[in-house]
Formats: structure tokens, C-alpha cells, sequence
């Protein structure tokens, strides 16, 4: 199956706007499942679009951008990932395979569209004391256009050359690479798990955290059970911090009251 040209318009113009649209509104959140499921649905595999997203999903938990640090893109990996996984045929893995690399790479670009919104920035900055409010306006619109760029050119031209380059990479490719990409593509969820509990208050909530472990480990429940389980722990924890609230207020309420007390039975004598 080769990539149509409408197909290659509409994926360049949602990973660019889908990068710059994360500064702003933040729907779509820079969520690499979304990607892959929009991706999906242009592509015309739904299925495959869920996997690829969901697998890279896990891949990205806890990772951010914190502090403008360049963190690997898995937003337009997932996109990528997907339309090479749907028009070669040979499934999810292979897909997943392509899109860690792609991942990996797009720091680079990253970091490169970074340094033109800098420049751009400084040229802000001189509009502004010059008192040039149309500088101003035109210089926010090119950082925005430099930004879309960043993702929307690379998928662009990666898309370009259709099947020959999804061709090439099937017949240059190894497959103790691509097997070593699976591989790692099932590490790196654990990972992700990982910082994102270092970062969470675990700790304050462990008996949940091993309640979860339990359901799903040993009861092989499903999502939507953990889900429902997590939302009853989550209500259970919040009646209880109320609870909580309400006590402690009524306790400095009542040691209030008897310092009045006090004092007007002092006054009185």
C-alpha cells in the first residue's frame, strides 16, 4: 500500500499543528495514543493506529520537557510509526521499530527549532524597544510557523518518497536491530512506569499502589476494572481527607471558642 499524497498533506499539517497547538489549548496534549489513532483513521487502519499510539504512549509516561529540556517525540514518532506500519503491511512491531528511532531523532530537530525561536525571540525583544508593534506580531507568527515546521517538514519529506523509502528501510534495516528495538520498546514502558512513580507521592498512597499491583497481577482484572477500583480508592481518600478537614476545623473552633471563654471570665473578675 503507498502513501497517497492527500495522506502526506494531512499528516504534515497535523504534526504541525499538533506541536504548536500543545503550547496553547493543549487538546490534544502532545499525546502519541492520539496520534496514532488519528493517524489510524487517515491511514484507514483504526487498529493498528491504537497499538502503535498505545505502545509509544507508555514509552513517554514521565517523560516532559521540563525546564526546555529536548525529550524524544513521541507525538510525531506515533504518526510516522503508523502510516509506515499500515503501508508496508508487516504490522505493529515493525512500526514500533521505526518510531523509536524517529523518536530519537527529533530532538535534534528540536533542539534546532529551539535556537530559531531564541533568535526570533531576541528580534521580539529589539521590536519592543523600538516600540514596533507589527515586529511584534509578525515575529510571534514566524516563531509559530518555525515551531509547525519543525515536525510538519521532517514528516513531510520522510512521506515524500512513499514506498521506496519504506523499501529501503525494510531491505537496510537488520533484523537483530529491529529485534533489539522491540525489545527495548517493551523495556521502555517499565522505565517510564518507573520516573513517573519517582516523581509521584507513592509513598503516601503505597497500600493503593499495591492493592492495583494485586488486581492486576494476580486477578488478571481488566483496565476498566483497575480504572473503577482506582476511582473508588481515589473517592475513599478524598471523604477521608474531608473528614479530616472538617475535624480539624472543628477542633481550632472549639479551642477558640474556650480561649473567648477564658478571657471574658477574666474580664469579669
Amino acid at each position: 500500500m503507498e502513501i497517497q499524497i492527500w495522506q502526506i498533506i494531512v499528516l504534515s499539517l497535523l504534526g504541525g499543528f499538533a506541536i504548536v497547538e500543545n503550547l496553547s489549548t493543549c487538546v490534544l496534549a502532545n499525546q502519541a495514543l492520539m496520534m496514532g489513532t488519528i493517524t489510524g483513521i487517515v491511514m484507514g487502519d483504526l487498529k493498528t493506529g491504537l497499538a502503535v499510539g498505545a505502545t509509544l504512549q507508555l514509552m513517554g509516561l514521565g517523560i516532559q520537557a521540563y525546564g526546555g529540556a529536548s525529550v524524544p517525540d513521541y507525538m510525531t514518532a506515533s504518526i510516522v510509526g503508523t502510516a509506515f506500519a499500515v503501508s508496508s503491511g508487516k504490522g505493529i512491531e515493525f512500526g514500533i521499530g521505526l518510531a523509536v528511532p524517529v523518536a530519537l531523532l527529533m530532538i535534534q530537530l528540536d533542539i534546532l527549532a529551539r535556537f530559531g525561536n531564541v533568535f526570533l525571540q531576541r528580534q521580539i525583544d529589539n521590536a519592543i524597544k523600538e516600540k514596533k508593534e507589527y515586529l511584534i506580531s509578525r515575529y510571534h507568527y514566524l516563531g509559530i510557523l518555525n515551531w509547525g515546521l519543525s515536525r510538519a517538514l521532517p514528516i513531510f519529506i520522510v512521506f515524500c518518497f512513499g514506498q521506496r523509502v519504506v523499501d529501503l528501510i525494510s531491505h537496510t534495516i537488520p533484523s537483530w536491530l529491529t529485534g533489539g528495538l522491540s525489545v527495548a520498546g517493551g523495556i521502555l514502558p517499565a522505565v517510564g512506569i518507573a520516573i513517573l512513580l519517582r516523581y509521584l507521592p507513592a509513598k503516601n498512597y503505597l497500600t493503593f499502589l499495591i492493592i492495583g499491583f494485586l488486581a492486576v497481577a494476580y486477578l488478571k482484572m481488566s483496565v476498566f476494572g483497575v480504572a473503577l477500583l482506582g476511582l473508588a480508592c481515589a473517592l475513599y481518600a478524598f471523604q477521608q481527607a474531608i473528614k479530616s478537614s472538617e475535624n480539624t476545623s472543628y477542633i481550632s473552633e472549639s479551642e477558640s471558642s474556650m480561649g473567648k471563654g477564658l478571657l471574658n471570665d477574666e474580664y469579669e473578675n
